[in-house]
């Protein structure tokens, strides 16, 4: 299954590569969880923050929460593992092959290491909606001065992330099964391959043929054809280095 080697030459042959990506590789560029002792944040289990539930019930609260993740991530750096993704995309796509990037992650920092071809299945932090209207606007990437703060039409201005008990965005979904199609090379990079969505996905990519890899730094159960277990920032520049000769 650890078997570096084959997945270079897979990679180097693949015409339709999709990867998705987890938590784990936005941890390897630092960003806090803002946990303290017990997993709580100011006693509170974050988890409970991120419901639409906990957003009516109290505003401000969870606003300064995902205020707080928003300018971790805005003054975060992309890490190795996102640029050899970047880098990956970019011999793909000059090859004449097919590229997408399902990311679980909401800071964007695929995005600012090069990547085209994201499709956000959770959103994003750099993106805030008006809870009532739905209007999404961008603010500028510094503090919030209050907590919430208002919406263009009169509500509350909340994160375009998806919550706990709320439907991943149906274009994302359309995007990433298409891709399932035409791919014949799927890496799940740090996230566990055993929960959803990511469980699903990979179920639907092995039953399309393609072969399956897993990077992430501690195996899993997941039903894969490849694993390669360390820090995605450590394995995929190898990976890529050994599948096209140069370092990402």
């Amino acid at each position: 299954m650890d078997d570096p080697e084959a997945v270079a030459s897979t990679l180097r042959r693949a015409r339709g590569v999709v990867v998705l990506t987890g938590a784990g590789v936005s941890a390897e560029s630092g960003l806090p969880t803002f946990r303290g002792d017990g997993g709580l944040w100011r006693g509170h289990d974050p988890t409970r923050l991120a419901t639409p539930e906990a957003f009516e019930r109290d505003p401000a609260l969870v606003s300064e929460w995902y205020d707080l993740r928003r300018m971790a991530a805005a003054v975060s750096e992309p890490n190795a593992a996102h640029v050899a993704m970047a880098e990956l995309e970019r011999h793909v796509v000059a090859a004449g092959g097919r590229f997408a990037l399902l990311t679980q992650n909401v800071d964007r920092l695929h995005q600012r290491a090069g990547s085209e071809r994201v499709v956000e299945l959770h959103g994003s932090l750099v993106v805030w909606r008006d809870h009532r209207s739905g209007r999404r606007v961008t603010p500028e990437p510094t503090p919030f001065r209050t907590h919430p703060m208002p919406g263009p039409d009169g509500g509350w201005l909340r994160p375009d992330v998806v919550w706990f008990g709320e439907y991943l965005s149906e274009e994302a979904l359309t995007v990433a099964t298409s891709a399932l199609t035409w791919c014949d090379l799927f890496l799940v990079v740090g996230t566990s391959a055993i929960v959803y969505p990511a469980a699903g996905l990979v179920g639907r990519a092995t039953a399309a043929g393609a072969v399956t890899v897993e990077v992430n730094v501690a195996a899993t159960p997941a039903h894969v054809d490849h694993r390669l277990v360390g820090p995605a920032a450590a394995v995929l520049p190898r990976l890529l280095e050994a599948a096209f000769g140069n370092a990402a």
